[in-house]
């Protein structure tokens, strides 16, 4: 689980998880997409890849990603088990510190 959140704190990995979260694109559409070097998209994408956010398909010389939801939705479930508790709280720690 801290892979997942660490791997998507970074806002060109969670971009790329958005762009290949609802169809394969190739690396080429990739850089495109973010304006990023090639190399820089490719190590991202190596990150997310080896993280389990991402699967690769070759075709020829090409590479198309997609995101892997499986993993999204664990954290996702994670998040809607503990999210409200953090919530609570925060807004405990919120009125102690306003009646200080």
């Amino acid at each position: 689980m801290a892979d997942v959140f660490q791997l998507l704190a970074d806002p060109t990995r969670r971009r790329l998880v958005e762009l290949t979260a609802s169809e394969e694109r190739s690396v080429g559409e990739l850089v495109e997409a973010t304006e990023l070097s090639q190399p820089a998209v490719s190590k991202q994408l190596r990150q997310l890849r080896e993280g389990g956010l991402v699967s690769v398909r070759k075709s020829g010389r090409k590479r198309f990603y997609q995101a892997e939801t499986e993993e999204l939705q664990v954290m996702v479930d994670w998040l809607l088990e503990y999210g409200p508790r953090w919530s609570d709280r925060l807004d405990a720690l919120e009125d102690h510190l306003d009646e200080m």
